[in-house]
């Protein structure tokens, strides 16, 4: 079982639309602890990203999250872009040439993207960021590799797993970030960041279902 370079195109597209879709959604959860425009930043940089597909649909998948990161990067307002920017160009350079992706080139793509948000970032778990929802996600791909399970079960899993990730940011005091400035009033409300994450990790469970 593996994700294939057309089957990352889906998902790279499936997110423009998720994001799309829950642009409000995000744009209210980071009006409680933000600026208010987090989901306008997602979608405006994932509409972004939708105009380079055309030169992206004969490249290696490495090639793809990089152009991805890149666009992200030079679109995405805020924390968001340099954090997604480098979500994608570290999973590129992680994936340089495959033409599929197996259980382990993902999960080694996802370690790399997670470790360099971290760098950039300098987040730690419970920090109420997006590593809340990314690190349970990582985590349980490699669970998964352990227990030898199949490619999509394994998606899904690791998607359960930032999403518990991301409604635990809901009583976490923010460490980081804009939401650090409320400090206690940051405390019950979810992190925008770990709900972006979960839904980009719930749309590639979602688009490779039966990988």
């Amino acid at each position: 079982m593996s994700i294939n370079r057309d089957e990352a195109l889906e998902w790279i597209k499936a997110c423009v639309e998720i994001l799309g879709e829950n642009r409000d959604y995000l744009t209210q959860l980071d009006a409680a602890i933000g600026d208010a425009d987090h989901g306008a930043n997602m979608d405006r940089g994932f509409k972004a990203v939708m105009g380079k597909i055309p030169e992206m649909s004969d490249k290696d998948i490495g090639t793809i999250f990089k152009t991805v990161g890149m666009t992200l990067l030079s679109t995405v307002g805020g924390a968001g872009g340099p954090l997604y920017g480098t979500f994608f160009i570290q999973a590129g350079m992680k994936t340089a040439g495959k033409m599929e992706l197996s259980l382990e080139d993902w999960t080694s793509a996802m370690d790399a993207a997670l470790s360099g948000i971290v760098m950039r970032g300098k987040a730690e778990l419970g920090d109420k960021t997006m590593v809340d929802a990314l690190t349970p996600a990582l985590n349980a791909l490699k669970q998964a590799m352990t227990d030898d399970l199949p490619l999509n079960q394994a998606l899904k899993n690791s998607a359960e797993a930032a999403r518990e990730g991301m409604v635990g940011t809901i009583p976490l005091v923010a460490r980081k970030g804009r939401a650090s400035y409320l400090g206690e009033r940051s405390a019950g409300h979810q992190d925008p960041g770990a709900t972006s994450s979960y839904l980009i990790l719930k749309t590639a469970a979602d688009t490779w279902s039966n990988s």
